[in-house]
């Protein structure tokens, strides 16, 4: 690989190892090298500088675009899906919290009922949010809530209403016919809800998120990631290795515990932080 117009394979094997390192992944790792490679031959790579601007553009490029909401519908129907002790139900909080500070009338509904404390949690966000609840308590349809939460938030004409589902991975078949009969019910009050479904994955379990984000796309149809636990312990390259193995958009960051903790994901600020120094 000699001349300017490619790259040194020992620092190709760096990049790689760096990559990998972030917890990228392999697959998407592999994906950037080639990607970098076929630049540099079209390009004429010239030194290390431009090196690293092409990677920054090339992971930056592998991340989708969130699609943005539609302010025409209402109320606009998100359901939260994601396993349990991921920050599934902060992230509802934090999300309600959001939505409200921009002036959104917000309802949540605690359609996760295999677990008391998940009802219990989202009924203090609730309150920490001043955003109302529909409940029923433990036990209760998960279908039956939801409908619920969907037929009241339409009929008091709020804007948005954010489901909360059960996280739970054992029975996979289990799952998909749960997420299944929760939008089927819904969309007899809201006939295209719900019009997001977003992932909920802890970035600090890498590998183990991924293998998250496989079984609940392969159960529901998955359009948004928010991604929990990305500060500085965290290895932020596990979001572009999802985003790019599943071609779903991130849109959210909870970087930390506080209710204002939660970020648009912005892929090129994202991609310039993760890079620096």
């Amino acid at each position: 690989m000699a001349g300017k117009s490619s790259v040194d394979d020992e620092v190709l094997d760096h990049l790689e190892e760096v990559l990998v390192g972030s917890d990228v992944g392999v697959d998407t790792t592999l994906r950037i090298i080639e990607r970098i490679q076929q630049r540099v031959k079209r390009d004429k790579y010239v030194g290390t500088g431009e090196l690293n601007s092409i990677l920054r553009e090339e992971i930056t490029a592998l991340m989708k675009d969130p699609v943005p909401a539609d302010p025409a519908i209402k109320p606009y129907v998100i359901m939260v899906v994601g396993v349990n002790g991921v920050g599934k139900t902060t992230t509802i909080g934090k999300l309600a919290n959001a939505f409200k500070k921009e002036g959104k009338s917000v309802m949540l509904g605690a359609a996760d009922t295999f677990r008391a404390a998940a009802v219990d949690q989202l009924r203090i966000w609730s309150e920490r949010v001043g955003v109302p609840l529909v409940q029923q308590g433990m036990n209760a349809d998960p279908a039956a809530v939801a409908y619920d939460a969907v037929e009241s938030a339409k009929a008091k004409g709020a804007d948005v209403v954010i489901i909360d589902t059960a996280g739970r991975l054992h029975n996979k078949l289990g799952l998909m016919n749960e997420l299944t009969k929760v939008r089927n019910v819904m969309r007899k009050v809201v006939p295209d809800a719900p019009h997001e479904v977003l992932l909920v994955l802890d970035a600090s379990t890498g590998q183990n998120a991924i293998e998250q984000a496989k079984q609940f796309t392969k159960a529901t149809d998955v359009t948004a990631l928010a991604l929990t636990k990305i500060d500085g312990t965290a290895k932020g390259g596990v979001a572009i290795g999802i985003s790019d193995q599943f071609s779903i958009p991130i849109k959210y960051l909870g970087v930390g515990e506080g209710i204002d903790h939660l970020q648009v994901f912005e892929k090129k600020a994202f991609v310039e932080a993760m890079f620096k120094g």
